[in-house]
């Protein structure tokens, strides 16, 4: 390809489709890998695994990471207090409001 070819490259991605891997989320939210992977073992947010090792997340899996950090962070809620927000957005259908 040719600069001009880079240069109007476009893709989509839709928020479903996993494809940020853990270090690149990290670095886009701000949040430590080791706390990535603590939610991931706690159930809070699951990325797909490739592999047995490599933790790819979703665009809507990055919202939901941010709403949970910040929870966690700056409201000063525990990761059960988390759980039974997420649970609350969810029965009341708006977890894509997160």
């Amino acid at each position: 390809m040719d600069q001009r070819s880079l240069d109007s490259f476009e893709f989509q991605i839709r928020p479903e489709d996993p494809v940020f891997v853990i270090g690149v989320v990290s670095k886009m939210i701000g949040i430590p890998i080791w706390t990535l992977r603590k939610l991931d073992d706690m159930g809070v947010v699951c990325p797909k695994r490739i592999g047995k090792k490599t933790r790819c997340y979703s665009k809507k899996q990055i919202t939901k990471i941010s709403y949970v950090y910040h929870l966690m962070r700056e409201e000063g809620v525990n990761i059960s207090g988390v759980r039974f927000i997420l649970e609350q957005h969810e029965a009341e259908g708006s977890e894509g409001d997160i």
